[in-house]
């Protein structure tokens, strides 16, 4: 039998012509860090990020609707300096759903759920 080992990498979709939003969100705004795509990728992901060890990729979809539930979640280090500099930057961080303390979630700018978890947080 097969052990799964972790998740490698998470596609978060966006809307036709969002390329440089999602540049200016992900890059800009949450720090994270570009990273060379394989040719293969090209054509199809516009965008691969570092997130740790993991990483997100980014693909646009011309139907793109933004699930109100399915979400990915990122440990950071500094959960009330994030809050604080999505604030600061118009996003409304939101700990009415989450499951526990030391988490919140956001909407990015094409209305995907993003939860955001303070790193060393027990559930």
């Amino acid at each position: 039998m097969t052990t799964v080992l972790g998740l490698d990498h998470v596609q978060l979709l966006v809307s036709r012509g969002g390329e440089q939003q999602c540049r200016d969100f992900y890059l800009g705004v949450l720090g994270l860090t570009e990273i060379e795509r394989p040719a293969a990728a090209r054509g199809r992901a516009f965008l691969w990020v570092a997130a740790g060890r993991q990483q997100v990729h980014f693909r646009v979809d011309p139907d793109f609707r933004p699930s109100p539930i399915a979400h990915a979640a990122f440990l950071v280090d500094d959960l009330d300096a994030l809050e604080r500099t999505l604030i600061g930057v118009g996003f409304e961080p939101s700990r009415a759903q989450t499951a526990t303390q030391g988490r919140f979630h956001v909407e990015d700018p094409f209305g995907n759920r993003l939860e955001f978890m303070q790193s060393g947080v027990q559930p």
